[in-house]
């Protein structure tokens, strides 16, 4: 990993670098590095800590800046946008959270435009014209609110900064300017040496300044200094003194880096020895010349070692960025083929929502990316779940717009239901109501907030109809299970029916007890086998008074088509006309069949049993069309 370094050394005897050209890197990585790229390496992490060191120097809250963690903003509402940024703004110092109001910005005005549009599209879609449309949210209004507020404190911020940088500056010149005087003022070298400290001190403690200004402020300074000790070998004793005091403590950084050469937490180290280069810059001064050089190159030679580490480090962590994002890339992919795919349902959907939910995750717990690719990637990242987002919405906006017509088609229902709810012509009712409730069932969903209430209506407008239908067929049924119980009771006296012997007056017998069974009414439709015990019973009373089989049958004919004719359908009676008619046509087919066969029997004398057989049967089925034309005749008269 490649990183800028920038840090001038400070001891005053190496500050007049060359300018050198930068390294060729196309160049074998392992060959043996030319003077000039050796000073070079070595620069890079000098440069580093200055510039670092620079920045906070005007901006002394500049180290608090990234420890403020980032939320997943693009997951939050437009209320809870609103929120975040009202909270940062209280509890976060405004020139830190620049970044995080960036980001709460962009998601905020993304969301907000995508509602925009949709309401739009509401309004149109309900006949509105473009040019009349607005729309307001109060949300809107709230975080317009927060983000002039931040707008506001940063402006004073660096309004605040930029006047007391430049404050700042002027004492720090004053004091070089004063530093300067001191070589020539005619007073005790004591009081000057004294004097000179107070300076010191003063510049400790004036406070950042301009970065642009940092390197050329404390260049001067230093130069000024050095101008000034020399100016006292005139009190050895004085300057050894100060010199001793800084080369103990600049031994003492220089423990402390070494120190920090074997720590293995790289980032640690790295920002303890930009403070030690701090304070070997900014609060020491020069130490005796035939120090400077050994206590440099042993400073320079710890940092190097921690810079090289970190390089290291660096270079490992860029292995494991480079599959991170090779990851991170695979799940954009696979988000993306999930919106190509798509859905077709509110299951599917739902489905596809979980597994892009997956993936955010997957995708947040992932790890980092190389540096030079991380904003495209998230940015890739948001744009890839927007656009799932986008689709997901279209879906839902028709699926909206399909519940509306659902609702609608429900609605023309009901009206229909209300409006027959109180009709009597049942034979025209019934199949209608029957229809609607099957048409009911087909259209798909209505709005939630619709559904339970369009519901109650149309069930209460049916429920109206066959409840009444209900209560009719239960006086009905009221009436056919009296006469059921009545025909049990009869179908009880026929067993004991008691005959005189003669023909004709039990015939009369018979025939009264169908009058009477007749009289009986209908019965209900799942209990009508009962006709068929009735019938079962006259045969055997027929049989006991030994009446001919057809008249019987032609009685029992009398009995049904009584019935019939009583029912209050006539399909039924129809029904048994083309049963008739039906039986004729069979019967016939078989005399002709049975005629036909005949033939093949020409040199057959007629007692032959097969002939005879066949004789027999044509009569027989001549007799049984004899008996079924009679009842057709007999239900023809009722037409």
């Amino acid at each position: 990993m490649s990183e800028q370094d920038n840090l001038q050394p400070v001891d005053g005897n190496e500050e007049n670098k060359t300018n050198l050209e930068p390294a060729n890197t196309g160049q074998d990585q392992n060959r043996t590095a030319t003077p000039l790229e050796a000073i070079k390496n070595e620069d890079v992490v000098f440069e580093e800590i200055e510039a670092s060191n620079a920045e906070d120097a005007e901006d002394e809250g500049n180290n608090d800046r990234h420890t403020i963690p980032f939320k997943e903003y693009d997951t939050m509402s437009l209320e809870a946008l609103a929120i975040e940024l009202e909270k940062l703004l209280a509890n976060e110092k405004v020139q830190a959270i620049k970044n995080h109001v960036n980001s709460i910005k962009e998601e905020f005005n993304s969301k907000f435009n995508a509602l925009v549009e949709e309401k739009k599209e509401d309004f149109l879609n309900d006949g509105g014209n473009e040019i009349d449309f607005y729309y307001s949210n109060p949300i809107q209004k709230r975080f317009k609110n927060a983000y002039k507020d931040y707008r506001n404190k940063l402006h004073a911020h660096y309004k605040n900064i930029e006047s007391n940088l430049k404050t700042n500056l002027e004492k720090r010149l004053e004091i070089i300017e004063e530093i300067k005087g001191l070589i020539n003022v005619e007073e005790n070298i004591n009081t000057t040496y004294k004097h000179f400290k107070d300076l010191q001190e003063q510049w400790r403690n004036a406070g950042p300044i301009p970065r642009d200004k940092y390197n050329n402020a404390w260049n001067s300074y230093h130069h000024h200094v050095e101008i000034f000790y020399d100016f006292l070998h005139l009190n050895r004793d004085l300057r050894d003194l100060d010199f001793k005091h800084n080369l103990e403590l600049k031994l003492k950084i220089i423990e402390r880096a070494e120190e920090l050469a074997k720590d293995e937490d790289t980032n640690r180290s790295f920002r303890e020895l930009q403070v030690l280069h701090k304070m070997w810059k900014e609060e020491l001064g020069p130490v005796s010349k035939e120090y400077r050089e050994e206590i440099w190159n042993r400073f320079k030679a710890a940092t190097k070692t921690i810079h090289n580490k970190r390089q290291a480090y660096y270079e490992q962590l860029d292995k494991v960025y480079e599959k991170n994002l090779e990851k991170k890339q695979d799940i954009i992919a696979k988000i993306e083929a999930i919106t190509t795919q798509g859905a077709k349902s509110h299951n599917g959907w739902q489905s596809k929502i979980k597994e892009v939910e997956q993936l955010r995750e997957d995708f947040f717990s992932a790890g980092k990316v190389p540096l030079k690719v991380n904003e495209a990637t998230w940015q890739k990242f948001k744009e890839t779940v927007r656009a799932f987002n986008r689709k997901k919405n279209v879906f839902y906006k028709n699926l909206k717009k399909e519940q509306f017509d659902n609702l609608q088609k429900k609605l023309d229902l009901i009206q229909i239901a209300e409006d027959n709810k109180d009709s009597e012509d049942y034979q025209v009712t019934t199949p209608l109501m029957k229809k609607i409730q099957s048409d009911w069932k087909k259209i798909g969903h209505v709005p939630r907030k619709d559904s339970d209430k369009i519901w109650k209506r149309f069930k209460t407008a049916c429920n109206a109809y066959f409840d009444k239908i209900h209560s009719k067929k239960d006086a009905e049924n009221k009436v056919e299970n009296e006469a059921y119980k009545a025909k049990t009771e009869l179908l009880e006296k026929l067993k004991s029916l008691k005959f005189s012997g003669e023909k004709e007056a039990d015939l009369e017998l018979i025939k009264s007890c169908i009058t009477e069974w007749q009289s009986l009414g209908k019965v209900p439709n799942n209990k009508r086998y009962i006709e068929g015990k009735f019938n079962k019973a006259l045969d055997e009373l027929f049989s006991s008074i030994k009446i001919n089989k057809n008249e019987a049958e032609l009685i029992k004919f009398d009995n049904k088509i009584d019935e019939l004719n009583n029912a209050s359908d006539s399909r039924y009676l129809d029904n048994e006309r083309a049963f008739i008619r039906k039986k004729i046509d069979e019967i016939k087919g078989e005399i002709n069949q049975l005629e036909n066969n005949l033939q093949f029997f020409t040199n057959v004398e007629d007692d032959n049993p097969l002939v005879k057989e066949v004789h027999s049967n044509i009569k027989k089925h001549k007799d049984d069309l004899k008996l079924w034309k009679t009842k057709l005749t007999k239900i023809k008269a009722l037409y």
